[in-house]
């Protein structure tokens, strides 16, 4: 899908009788925007593809693009390309940019503020990012602009190395092929946090019309970068091996790699390379940069059809790891083979905990703990990594979800404590600190050097998380996301998170609900007792429902995508790998039935 950005923005006249015979279909702000778009300052192409809509009658369209201004969130913006107030384009984008521009220009008053920008392989990416950077540059706002697309974790990365004091990368990570999105940085290398996000967010808003926006680019402050910002990087990268020795013995480990058409297949096959891998099969089909994904339903790495080419080359090439990474290459997806040489895809959570595993056991054998180490989680990520933290005498935070909430954490301890390593169940995860999001490419290489250091010592992935299940505690965690498009979808979930807040269920899997923690009001309240806790967390809107035999269910709207999702995590103990396979069963019927119970 292209968008056509016509250049032409003589405002035209709106004649209010386009709109009478369907104005009754359309809710008052839908108008009022549709009106705003028809009158103000935009191109003519999207004038007259917007009255075609009216003269068809498509009220569908219509709605959805207009019945809202695409918001700026805590993250940035996200959402479907296209025309209209609700979509991704030149002008929401060239909105977003203007108002960072301004918070940018009020914070840092009397400074040559820089800025770093990257994009992803996404349809239409390379275009936006270009009016991004004009707009930064017409503010007065130097501008290092990656060449070409690039890992959102090393936009991370420049914004710390070259100083600067914001960031923002083009990218919609996972979602489907009609999506982009501008995730902003601060002067840290992380995603906006408050107060900082709402600043922004305020500024954004206050931005009335389109012609407060300075489209014309000051080219003299807008600076290439590329190779210069790679090799440092995966220098950085190469500092953080712990098992050099295994990785010599096991450098020939068969490796199969995909970027799934995304930015990966720029940093991954090098920084393997940099740690001395040598047999790593490329998915060639999936190294063409392609914002309309061909190969795949979705460019999701936690989705089991993404990996699936992948596979198909790992059998051919009788291969012991498969990796694949999102578009912008801040997730990971692997797949390993089972105990009887089967094929199976690991979740964010298992591979998260194995990671975290090896870490700290090879961190406690090369360097030893000094009493300040730290590891990193999410509040809906697996309770395995607690206990592997608690196992080794390191703490253990736990967050909101998005990984920007990590990233402000590591910031928050720089200098006092020691990050180790850091992850998420969607896939994300952090080893060193040299950046301040969820990397992809770090976690690509300590993957393999995990998986020969395992080998090195007669062992598999699959076979050491088994382990980490019988030392630790088994655990088990399922994520179901439902659906629910446009307004009437957005709608729907919240009416949903309501009566969950309202009638909280007595009953999951057969356990008693025992605690409700409401993320949203900052209360924990223990149904047996009636007592209430205050909890120290930001307001989020989260529910979590904790039942008397340990499992944790948590329901959570998502901030990027219109969905609603669910986390499940049951646990019990493993007493030895022999009763994997039962247990396991045990588990999954457990799984099971509380999703029953919540009707999804």
């Amino acid at each position: 899908m292209r968008i056509r950005f016509a250049t032409n923005n003589k405002p035209m006249s709106f004649n209010s009788s386009i709109l009478a015979s369907i104005e009754h279909q359309l809710d008052s702000t839908t108008i009022t925007n549709i009106k705003k778009w028809l009158d103000g300052s935009y191109d003519s192409a999207t004038k007259e593809e917007i009255k075609q809509w009216i003269n068809e009658k498509k009220i569908e369209e219509l709605t959805d693009s207009f019945y809202k201004d695409l918001e700026f969130g805590t993250g940035g913006l996200r959402g479907i390309m296209g025309i209209g107030s609700n979509r991704v384009n030149k002008y929401t984008f060239g909105t977003a940019t203007q108002g960072l521009s301004n918070f940018l220009n009020k914070t840092y008053p009397n400074e040559q503020i820089k800025v770093a920008i990257a994009y992803d392989c996404r349809n239409n990416s390379d275009t936006l990012a270009q009016i991004v950077a004009d707009v930064f540059s017409a503010n007065g706002i130097k501008v290092y602009f990656f060449e070409s697309l690039r890992p959102t974790p090393e936009l991370s990365y420049a914004v710390r190395r070259l100083g600067c004091q914001s960031g923002v990368v083009l990218t919609a990570s996972h979602n489907p092929k009609e999506y982009n999105g501008f995730k902003a940085y601060g002067a840290d290398g992380g995603q906006l946090v408050a107060p900082y996000d709402r600043d922004v967010m305020d500024e954004v808003r206050s931005i009335s019309s389109i012609d407060e926006v300075q489209f014309t680019a000051n080219s003299e402050l807008i600076q290439p970068i590329g190779e210069d910002i790679d090799t440092p990087y995966i220098d950085e990268l190469v500092q953080l091996s712990l098992s050099k020795e295994a990785i010599k013995h096991q450098g020939d480990l068969s490796i199969v790699f995909s970027p799934i058409h995304g930015t990966a297949g720029v940093l991954v096959p090098p920084a393997l390379e940099a740690f001395g891998f040598t047999n790593v099969q490329l998915v060639e089909e999936q190294m063409v940069v392609d914002g309309n994904f061909p190969t795949v339903v979705y460019p999701n790495p936690e989705e089991q059809e993404a990996l699936s080419m992948a596979i198909e080359t790992a059998k051919k090439n009788d291969a012991e790891l498969v990796m694949a990474t999102d578009p912008d290459a801040d997730r990971i997806g692997i797949a390993v083979k089972n105990t009887e040489g089967e094929w199976v895809l690991l979740n964010g959570n298992m591979t998260g905990s194995l990671l975290i595993g090896y870490m700290l056991a090879a961190w406690k054998n090369t360097k030893g703990f000094a009493g300040n180490e730290y590891i990193v989680k999410t509040i809906v990520t697996s309770q395995l990594m607690d206990a592997i933290a608690a196992h080794y005498g390191v703490k253990c935070y736990n967050t909101l979800t998005g990984f920007k909430f990590i990233g402000s954490l590591m910031t928050s301890l720089e200098g006092k404590e020691q990050f180790i390593v850091g992850g998420e169940e969607s896939y994300g995860y952090l080893v060193g600190d040299h950046v301040r999001d969820k990397d992809a490419v770090v976690s690509a290489v300590m993957i393999a050097e995990m998986a020969a250091y395992y080998k090195d010592q007669g062992s598999s992935l699959y076979e050491a998380l088994i382990n980490l299940y019988v030392e630790h505690g088994f655990y088990r965690e399922r994520l179901v996301s439902v659906t629910k498009k446009g307004k009437a979808g957005a709608e729907e979930i919240q009416a949903m998170m309501a009566g969950y807040r309202t009638t909280p269920p007595s009953h999951l899997g057969g356990s008693r609900v025992v605690q409700v923690k409401d993320y949203a009001s900052g209360e924990a309240k223990n149904l047996v007792d009636e007592s209430v806790e205050r909890m120290d967390f930001p307001s989020s809107n989260v529910l979590q429902f904790i039942t008397e035999d340990g499992s944790v269910i948590s329901a959570r709207p998502s901030g990027t995508e219109p969905k609603i999702k669910f986390y499940c995590s049951v646990n019990t103990q493993l007493v030895s790998a022999s009763e994997f396979r039962r247990v396991e069963g045990v588990l999954e019927q457990r799984v099971h039935a509380i999703l029953a119970d919540l009707g999804v």
